[in-house]
């Protein structure tokens, strides 16, 4: 296994499997996956029958999602997600029916009142932060958390996660500067899927891993197998405890993979090879940690059955009370908008 070290690269993969994590919490992380994944299905399916304005899917994140999230302590530590984070940000407290309501832009949306666009996740009692549409704003924002937390001397982690295209934002290289001279307890995570909407990581940057870029800053530096919940919990675990002991900032990179496209506005077969999606699919992450836990005696077929079949309760649950939710009130149109 390589260890997590300052300026170091190396991949961590299924082999790395320490046993911090119990037989109940892996049939949670499984549970988390199968909601992230219902719950986005159904979002596709309501934008495509002209219920939902924009979908931005988590389909092929979930598993590098639910094993960072399992490795934090959320309610204490802080979260600072990007636009595919809907398994971290369902770890972190929010339920399907927010996430639905926020879909909809119906008035009880916790996020935002039915304000702001979907996936852009956020509530302040669950401490999630939420994000602007310019990518990359929001990891400024968790390097500030961090000092924060460092000068109250509290053990807060803040982690903020963005794709690999944002990583090519002066926002990104700006964060990660501070927080390594400052030693701030945040975890950088990147979810690299290969695509930067439609621009392949070779046109993106000159390195083959995100993580070797945090050489250039003196920071720990990791790249791990984001189809594969337990080596990134363990290796976000890893990291939450160097910040906590004040050992300063960790650059993870989970390789994942992008099943759709970019958006419910974008036509991935003008620039993917043809197929690839379909080819993808064979190494679902979800498919494959289900398996797994079969095969390891944690879940048995009944098991992941009943499983799937609360999410989808959850899921009909959810829509269906998210559908009769009302809107937002005209009256309150310019309540919370700034302007000179």
């Amino acid at each position: 296994m390589t260890s997590i070290t300052s300026g170091s690269v190396g991949v961590k993969s299924r082999e790395d499997n320490s046993g911090r994590l119990s037989t109940e919490q892996l049939r949670q992380m499984y549970e988390l996956m199968a909601l992230a994944r219902g719950l986005d299905e159904r979002m596709w399916l309501l934008n495509r029958a002209g219920q939902a304005a924009f979908v931005i899917s988590v389909q092929g994140h979930e598993a590098a999602q639910a094993g960072a999230g399992f490795a934090l302590q959320p309610g204490k530590d802080f979260l600072l997600p990007y636009y595919r984070d809907l398994a971290l940000s369902l770890h972190f407290g929010l339920t399907a029916r927010d996430v639905m309501l926020s879909l909809l832009g119906k008035k009880g949306d916790p996020t935002s009142g039915g304000r702001q666009m979907p996936a852009h996740y956020s509530s302040s009692k669950l401490k999630i932060i939420t994000g602007s549409s310019p990518v990359a704003t929001q990891l400024p924002h968790a390097v500030g958390i961090a000092l924060a937390a460092k000068l109250r001397g509290e053990d807060t982690v803040a982690i903020t996660s963005t794709g690999e295209g944002s990583t090519s934002q002066g926002d990104f290289h700006e964060a990660l500067n501070f927080a390594a001279v400052k030693k701030l307890p945040v975890i950088f995570f990147i979810e690299n899927n290969g695509w930067a909407i439609s621009v392949p990581l070779a046109k993106q940057m000159g390195v083959a891993h995100v993580s070797e870029r945090a050489k250039g800053y003196g920071m720990a530096g990791v790249t791990v197998d984001g189809t594969d919940p337990v080596a990134v919990h363990d290796t976000v675990r890893e990291a939450a405890d160097r910040a906590r002991r004040g050992e300063g900032p960790t650059l993870i990179e989970a390789m994942v993979y992008r099943f759709t496209a970019h958006s419910s506005d974008d036509d991935d077969r003008s620039y993917r090879p043809l197929g690839e999606p379909q080819e993808l699919r064979a190494h679902d992450p979800n498919v494959r940690f289900r398996a797994r836990l079969i095969e390891q005696g944690v879940l048995s077929e009944d098991d992941a059955k009943k499983i799937e079949a609360q999410v989808k309760a959850q899921v009909d649950d959810a829509t269906d009370f998210a559908e009769k939710a009302p809107y937002p009130d005209a009256s309150e149109l310019m309540l919370h908008v700034y302007g000179s």
